[in-house]
């Protein structure tokens, strides 16, 4: 399995830390909310509780019940919430009494954090406190109304005296976060941070974007088709460790091009010693084989000087074959070191062959060989350059003649075939049933002046290459075959 990337592995990590960021924001706002709603049950318990108790100790100490003694009220407060750390409460009756605003008897919070009993109702919570009292006023039941004010939860209980008509006690407290004094602070303070590492999770985002755009970037350059590979410079991304790559890059881009510089020039140089080795070695070939026919025509022409007519009609003859011996060797060096043009056309492939294989019966006649062509033919003809493919073909075609034995067999193919990429080609083959080519020649067949015969100049097979590969093709001899088969392939209708 590959591993992945440096840039998926951030991307992934960055997902990671923005998950853990939402997951530990919840948790704390789970945490505070549910501690917060524990604690606002607890607190109107503790409020319903003391509530009832301040009612119950007020009945049980007055003595004559229907009549309100504010004094015991203050008393009965004191003596009860002095026991319960942030509550505060009072009496109140709906009935309108004589310095009494709002019906408001008495009030007491003992608990109060400032120095002596706190005897004022608190104002911003009074319209709750009374909205509460007239409620459990109008029913008789104990109730409790609960008001939110920030971190904090505002409490206010109402329960009815027994035994005194329209006379209520009520209590108020508050419920602050589980954190204590200093919970909001926290909390503001943990938002905050999440709020930063929100901030830095998005910048590390943009961040990793930038970085996968820019090595997306790199990465086309550094593709077979990309600039690189083209020997164009790269442009700087932006980024100082990938500026460091990059500038790396360029400078390798530099030296290749400085090598590539210096291998052109080593190159040519030793092209031209290959072209002045080939040409010292062709001159020694050539030298050899014009000095054995011109030695012989001297023989026969001082033999000539000395003899009679009919020796010197010999010896006119055999001073002709080899001058015709000589013109071979320059018409097929001619064709080595001057460029092949190629005037393709349209060829009637089954007549074409017929002539060429006919142009050669007389030769395979005289040596008993059986000569046949072999033509397939589809539609539409091939195209290609009639006379120098002649010529390569006949030279693959007297070789043959030369190496079959007498009484063998020499066959012409001609065929189209597809190649792997769909492309149709035509090929011709040349087979006979000599002896073949041995294993150390067959490497360098087609090559100049490389031949197996003591009378040959080595320069047929080499012309074959020279015409096939002129037409976009090429020559070669095949190795998966019992006979000796020699093959020129070509483009069927080149473009």
């Amino acid at each position: 399995m590959p591993r992945p990337s440096f840039s998926t592995q951030l991307y992934v990590l960055w997902i990671l830390v923005a998950i853990l960021c939402s997951l530990l924001t919840g948790v704390v706002w789970l945490v505070l909310s549910s501690a917060l709603g524990e604690r606002v049950t607890v607190a109107k318990q503790q409020a319903a509780a003391t509530c009832m108790a301040v009612a119950s100790r007020y009945d049980l100490s007055m003595q004559r019940p229907g009549e309100a003694n504010v004094d015991l009220m203050h008393a009965v407060l004191d003596l009860v919430l002095v026991r319960t750390e942030g509550i505060e409460g009072g009496f109140w009756t709906p009935a309108p009494a004589p310095g009494a605003p709002n019906g408001f008897l008495a009030y007491a919070f003992p608990t109060y954090e400032g120095s002596g009993v706190k005897r004022d109702v608190p104002e911003a919570e009074t319209p709750l406190i009374l909205r509460t009292l007239r409620n459990v006023a109008g029913t008789g039941q104990t109730r409790a109304d609960v008001v939110a004010s920030g971190a904090d939860a505002v409490i206010a209980v109402a329960c009815p005296v027994p035994h005194h008509a329209g006379l209520l006690a009520w209590m108020l407290t508050r419920a602050r976060p589980p954190l204590g004094p200093y919970g909001e602070r926290a909390a503001s303070f943990l938002a905050g941070v999440l709020a930063i590492i929100v901030a830095l999770a998005l910048l590390l985002a943009l961040a990793l974007r930038r970085w996968k755009r820019n090595l997306t970037r790199l990465e086309q350059a550094l593709a077979p088709d990309g600039k690189l590979e083209q020997g164009e410079r790269l442009e700087r991304l932006g980024e100082p460790d990938l500026d460091h790559i990059v500038d790396a890059l360029n400078r390798y881009v530099e030296r290749a091009e400085s090598l590539q510089c210096e291998a052109s020039e080593l190159g040519a140089k030793l092209g031209q010693a290959e072209r002045f080795g080939a040409l010292g070695k062709m001159a020694a070939q050539m030298a050899h084989e014009i000095r054995n026919p011109v030695g012989a025509m001297r023989l026969k022409a001082e033999n000539a000087l000395a003899a009679d007519d009919a020796r010197r009609i010999s010896a006119l003859k055999v001073i002709i074959e080899q001058v015709g011996r000589i013109e071979t060797q320059l018409t097929s060096l001619l064709a080595l070191t001057q460029p092949v043009t190629v005037r393709a056309q349209e060829v009637e492939l089954r007549a074409w062959l017929a002539e060429r294989v006919h142009s050669h019966e007389a030769r395979a006649e005289s040596r008993k060989i059986s000569l046949r062509a072999e033509v397939e033919t589809p539609a539409p003809p091939p195209v290609f350059d009639a006379e120098q493919v002649a010529r390569a073909l006949d030279n693959l075609m007297i070789n043959a003649l030369r190496h079959a034995p007498a009484g063998g067999h020499v066959t012409v193919r001609a065929r189209a075939l597809t190649d792997d990429g769909g492309e149709r080609r035509l090929r011709l083959e040349v087979i006979d049933d000599g002896p073949g080519v041995c294993a150390a020649e067959r490497e360098r067949i087609f090559e100049p002046f490389v031949t197996g015969r003591p009378d040959g100049s080595g320069l047929g097979l080499a012309v074959v290459r020279e015409i096939a590969s002129a037409h976009g093709g090429r020559a070669w001899l095949a190795q998966d075959s019992e006979l000796t088969c020699f093959v020129i392939e070509l483009p069927w209708r080149p473009s």
